[in-house]
């Protein structure tokens, strides 16, 4: 495995395991569980735009995932898109970039 792939494997694992940590720690503090953090991203504009921001960029990564994969035959890699809108693009794109960047 090439040093490239073992830094975009540490980021997606990374990318993973530290916004989860605080999701969770988010709904075990407040009430309401999954719809009471959806509440917390639009408690203000600071948060709103921050949601927004991500929202497309997890957009524009399922775009190119969909468009690499079709071109490629790779399918391995729509994995990614339930990484990135169940986890986060912190996810996502390094994620595909892993499994984009294994020897043909």
């Amino acid at each position: 495995m090439t040093p490239m792939r073992l830094v975009y494997l540490a980021l997606a694992i990374w990318g993973a395991v530290h916004p989860m940590y605080w999701f969770v720690s988010h709904m075990a503090q407040n009430p309401g569980g999954l719809s009471g953090l959806i509440d917390a991203w639009y408690v203000n504009d600071s948060t709103t735009g921050l949601t927004w921001d991500l929202t497309i960029a997890a957009i524009a990564l399922t775009v190119w995932v969909v468009a690499e994969t079709v071109q490629r035959r790779a399918w391995l890699g729509l994995v990614a898109i339930p990484a990135t809108f169940c986890i986060g693009v912190s996810c996502g794109l390094p994620l595909f970039l892993f499994l984009r960047s294994r020897p043909a």
